[in-house]
């Protein structure tokens, strides 16, 4: 009796996992899967041309989206401990790593698909719907359409002279004759007077949308 009890458990217990995954489940994994790939491969690849975090965004995303959801099927997970999740698994990784400000505006957004796509409340046409109107908005925001796309570039300078605030001009017009880039704006992000050298960031605006490192 004692088997049969257990294999009666087991039986049920693989019953409700296959109940969670139904169709249900595979419908909003599909509709997870493509609003990523069109984030990725449509808007952030061709504009940056970095494939360092293909594996970071993709992960992120499928990771949030099944804890979510299994989490949500399973013991009724609430809105505010999904985004307490979030939040957890946007800064644990990268709370201290060099990463810039638009590739982690870019992960928390793979990962608020994830989570959309997860525990949504809506059809699924309302939550592909979502899903889409923040990739627009990324792309929009993230291309020449609307502003022109500002890109950086750290560079180490050996013109020590030429960082003085009076010789800004000079500084600005050398470093664009050096590199060929419409640069508008300098930085100094550190001075190193022992070998005579100082690092600035430089600013322009790339008319092709393109980023290169």
């Amino acid at each position: 009796m004692e088997i049969l009890q257990v294999v009666t458990e087991n039986g049920k217990d693989t019953f409700e996992i296959m109940e969670k995954l139904s169709v249900k489940f595979f419908m909003r994994l599909l509709i997870d899967i493509i609003s990523m790939i069109v984030l990725l491969r449509a808007v952030y690849y061709p504009i940056y041309r970095k494939k360092e975090f293909f594996l970071t965004f993709c992960l992120f995303n499928l990771v949030i989206f099944l804890i979510t959801y299994l989490l949500n099927k399973n013991d009724g997970l609430s809105t505010g401990a999904a985004f307490g999740l979030f939040a957890v698994f946007s800064l644990l990784r990268y709370r201290s790593e060099d990463i810039s400000t638009r590739d982690m505006t870019y992960l928390f957004s793979f990962i608020a698909i994830g989570l959309l796509s997860a525990v949504g409340k809506g059809t699924y046409f309302e939550t592909a719907l979502v899903n889409a109107f923040v990739i627009l908005t990324a792309f929009l925001l993230d291309s020449n359409i609307i502003v022109k796309n500002e890109c950086v570039k750290s560079i180490q300078y050996e013109k020590i002279e030429n960082i003085k605030p009076e010789n800004s001009e000079l500084l600005l017009q050398d470093l664009k004759n050096r590199t060929g880039l419409n640069i508008h704006k300098v930085m100094i992000s550190k001075i190193d007077f022992t070998r005579d050298t100082a690092v600035v960031k430089v600013y322009y605006y790339d008319d092709q949308s393109t980023c290169t490192q």
